[in-house]
């Protein structure tokens, strides 16, 4: 693991007294403070940072490597399939820290910055004194060597994404979204999109997260969007997951044998649960879960796909939801509107009201003793 220490000019009881911790808060957690909101955000201290690779697999090609033919693939290896983590951690850290996996055409660095320039998740979190340990699934980003290939389509489809993604109907934003108006804006959140490198495989996805859990420990799972129903598989997988907040899972809804509910049609197409062993099922009812969603999700059939799409995954997951509590879990749903935070598109950790969302996940660790 690389490691680096850094603390921008100050001591460590310096840089606990600048973001206002007392100097004898240790690294279990004593000394936390109340979730509140970040109003005045100030010098960002960091006690160490650095990435590695987690997971993976070693392809090779029979023969004996030939120096004078260094292009002849016999006798080489190609190691692939693993992700890439970058992680920061505060100068004393809380307990648990947050392992931040993106969604569907993002890389980790979406949670760094907001389409804007604001601080994300991973700074508004570590401001927290939460350690954060930020993905890059494989296949994908930084993790992009695969040992099977996949081609990558360069054909348009902006379009059709800032609706899915509910910013607004094109080319018009939703009146009140929080996502920001200034044009650049909205460049810079398309040029953050990235493709695969290699098919998309479920079992990759989880063993590549599973094996950072074994290497970090004990852990909180955030996950987004089409990370959810994987988040769901490595927290039945990693008995180091110790809570999971999920913002907009889109698929992989996971029920008992016999318990998967009817298929739900949309005019984006039929979201379907799947099915799971009831003893591997239950594993999610020992582990606080919260799932959020955001606004202009409709309650009736549409014929605007992009919106439709997200009726029937709000109505799965809220089925999803009483399935865990029925079975003796602890797994909430918030559905912001409802509890009267407006605007939020499916990329609600980088909204506007970012550091809002942050403090009610914040106050949920705290409700359930994970911070």
């Amino acid at each position: 693991m690389e490691r680096r220490t850094v603390l921008f000019g100050a001591t460590a009881a310096a840089a606990l007294q600048l973001i206002g911790l007392p100097a004898s808060a240790n690294a279990a957690g004593q000394g936390t403070l109340k979730p509140q909101p970040l109003k005045s955000k100030g010098p960002l201290i960091i006690g160490e940072q650095g990435g590695f690779a987690v997971g993976g697999t070693v392809a090779s090609t029979p023969g004996t490597f030939d120096p004078k033919n260094p292009t002849n693939p016999a006798g080489q290896t190609l190691h692939g399939d693993h992700a890439r983590v970058f992680y920061q951690l505060p100068v004393h850290p809380r307990r648990l820290p947050l392992v931040l996996w993106h969604g569907f055409l993002e890389a980790g660095t979406c949670w760094g910055a907001t389409p804007d320039g604001r601080e994300g998740f991973q700074s508004l979190f570590l401001r927290r004194r939460y350690g954060v340990y930020t993905l890059d699934q494989p296949r994908r980003g930084t993790a992009g060597k695969t040992t099977t290939a996949a081609p990558i389509s360069t054909s348009p489809n902006e379009q059709w994404f800032y609706n899915q993604f509910r910013l607004g109907l094109w080319p018009e934003l939703y009146p009140g979204v929080q996502f920001p108006k200034d044009p650049e804006a909205l460049n810079q959140f398309f040029r953050q999109m990235v493709p695969d490198t290699g098919p998309i495989d479920g079992q990759v996805l989880t063993a590549g997260v599973s094996a950072l859990f074994d290497k970090i420990g004990s852990g909180i799972l955030v996950t987004h969007s089409h990370a959810g129903g994987f988040g769901w598989r490595t927290a039945m997988q990693n008995r180091n997951v110790k809570g999971v907040v999920a913002l907009e899972p889109g698929s992989g809804f996971v029920f008992p044998d016999g318990e998967v509910p009817p298929p739900m049609p949309s005019s984006a197409g039929t979201l379907a649960g799947e099915a799971v062993p009831l003893a591997q099922f239950k594993r999610l009812t020992e582990v606080p879960i919260i799932v959020y969603y955001g606004d202009n999700i409709p309650t009736e059939p549409t014929d605007i796909a992009g919106r439709d799409n997200w009726r029937v995954r709000l109505a799965m997951a809220k089925i999803w939801v009483e399935t865990v509590n029925r079975h003796g879990g602890d797994a909430t749903l918030v559905h912001l509107p409802e509890i009267d935070i407006t605007g939020n598109t499916h990329f609600l950790f980088c909204d506007l009201n970012n550091d809002q969302i942050a403090q009610h996940i914040d106050g949920f660790l705290a409700d359930k003793g994970l911070n």
